[in-house]
């Protein structure tokens, strides 16, 4: 088996997340030391128990949006393994379903904050280290709720659009210095965010919105963590060294009309 990531070291925050978890698995089969960090200690301590307690692999727990707990990440993953390869910013939240002039303040902030922010600091502590190396390659889950609006979903489509914006910015700041910075535009994926968005819009028969979605998909399917996982995979990989400043969707053609 080709491993593609062999000997790359490589940070994913959100790791315990429905896509998180399997894109850890699929690196580690790959050949990647993995820096994974998740803000559920549980769900840390399960993710290592599947994984094994390996040399190749540190398991931190941090909030994506504090920012000491971001930088020292970073500072440990580059102590443990070197160098730091591949950045994956997959942590993330749907946040509540509702007309745009129902959400509060707080609830508006806080899909912000965990995915506008948590992206940010990010980049602002792992780009300085690929800068430095000249390379490395910073890939950012968005949605496509970020390349189109989405009803019911103001905060969360408003900062999917931000990383977007975050990523092209990047990459016209820090291409030459050989960072490359790209978005990963997943369409409805068959995983807990989408099943907590039917129960929202629906609790009384959530599976009417699933089938509901599904009738809108030319595809006229969901997708699965394991695709979303191997684009992601393309796109940390040496194997997409010319994608720079893009927004790669996977939604079955959702967007497509």
């Amino acid at each position: 088996m080709e491993m593609r990531l062999d000997g790359k070291n490589v940070l994913i925050t959100g790791a315990t997340g429905s896509i998180g978890r399997t894109t850890a698995k699929l690196f580690q089969s790959n050949g990647a030391n993995l820096t994974l960090v998740g803000r559920d200690k549980v769900k840390l301590e399960s993710l290592k128990t599947e994984l094994g307690a390996e040399d190749s692999i540190l398991f931190l727990e941090a909030e994506s949006r504090d920012e000491a707990a971001i930088a020292l990440a970073i500072e440990s993953s580059i102590k443990k393994f070197g160098t730091l390869d591949s950045v994956l910013a997959i942590g993330g939240t749907e946040g509540l379903s509702r007309p745009l002039t129902q959400y509060t303040t707080e609830q508006f902030n806080e899909v912000l904050e965990v995915n506008v922010t948590g992206v940010w600091l990010l980049m602002k502590y792992a780009t300085p280290v690929m800068a430095a190396q000249g390379s490395g390659s910073f890939v950012a889950i968005s949605s496509g709720g970020g390349v189109v609006g989405f009803a019911g979903l103001c905060p969360y489509s408003a900062s999917k659009h931000a990383v977007c914006g975050m990523v092209k910015t990047a990459c016209l700041e820090f291409a030459s210095e050989g960072v490359r910075f790209n978005a990963l535009a997943p369409g409805p994926i068959d995983n807990r965010m989408m099943k907590s968005l039917h129960e929202q819009m629906n609790s009384n028969e959530p599976e009417a919105i699933r089938d509901f979605v599904t009738g809108l998909i030319p595809m006229k399917r969901y997708g699965s963590n394991e695709e979303i996982a191997q684009f992601a995979l393309f796109l940390a990989s040496d194997e997409s060294s010319f994608c720079n400043g893009g927004v790669y969707l996977a939604d079955g053609g959702l967007t497509a009309g």
